[in-house]
């Protein structure tokens, strides 16, 4: 009789785990796969746990959180936005970019000073073409909810099998991972050059591109780049680090020189 406070608890936490990592299943799903690790317990106790613990039991709780569906979905998580950049006399120019959710690889699909219905949608259809074989991959479109962004534009995302995900009103936190590359993009490149002319912009975001695609370390990645792994460990003993300068010197990149 000694052990059985310990084993009501253990059975607790795990009916809790199970809940908790499972945000669709009710009791009777928790009180089955409990049976099937050999855990004896009747399904009005697992009914009572949940309701204790403040837990919705039956007939199915709440969807996952918008935390839990990046995370489970990631690899097929799109995401998209706009932002802008000065040009010479007041003028800006629009920029759309698209960033993968697993693999923070990014994609600068135009700039242009209008950036109507008919060009965005356009700019889908280029995504598609640049996805290629991928594409079936691809599941959720995440986007704010913008003027720029039209029912075509959907369209031609929902006709590749992609759904499109809408960001609710002031809240830049669920399309978190855009923002934050475009803050990035910001502080390390718009926001320190003088940029000439469309052009011009067009130029140093693909130099920006490459070099977050290809080089820029990611915690996100544990250090690796989105399209480049960590090498093997090495003897600096036996190489010299040299620097490369990108975008006019804004931006440095190292690598080994034996």
């Amino acid at each position: 009789m000694a052990g059985r406070p310990a084993t009501r608890r253990n059975i607790r936490a795990l009916v809790l785990r199970l809940a908790r990592e499972n945000p669709g299943w009710g009791y009777r799903r928790i009180h089955g796969e409990l049976a099937g690790l050999g855990v004896k317990v009747a399904a009005s106790t697992v009914w009572e746990i949940l309701k204790k613990a403040g837990i919705e039991p039956a007939p199915r709780r709440t969807g996952p959180t918008w935390s839990q569906f990046l995370h489970s979905q990631a690899e097929a998580i799109l995401a998209c936005d706009f932002f802008t950049a000065d040009l010479p006399g007041g003028t800006q120019a629009y920029v759309l970019a698209v960033i993968e959710q697993a693999t923070r690889r990014i994609r600068i699909l135009g700039v242009t000073l209008h950036p109507t219905g008919a060009w965005t949608t356009q700019q889908a259809r280029n995504l598609i073409m640049d996805l290629g074989e991928h594409a079936h991959r691809v599941k959720f479109m995440i986007r704010h909810r913008g003027p720029n962004f039209t029912a075509t534009f959907d369209a031609v995302l929902a006709d590749a099998g992609i759904r499109t995900v809408l960001c609710n009103v002031a809240t830049p936190r669920m399309n978190a991972i855009a923002e934050r590359w475009i803050g990035g993009c910001r502080r390390e490149l718009l926001d320190r050059t003088l940029i000439w002319n469309q052009a011009h912009l067009r130029r140093i975001l693909r130099e920006y591109q490459a070099h977050h695609n290809q080089h820029r370390p990611h915690r996100s990645l544990d250090a690796a780049a989105p399209l480049k792994s960590l090498p093997e460990p090495i003897d600096l003993d036996q190489y010299r680090v040299r620097k490369q300068a990108r975008v006019g010197g804004l931006i440095n990149e190292y690598r080994l020189v034996a």
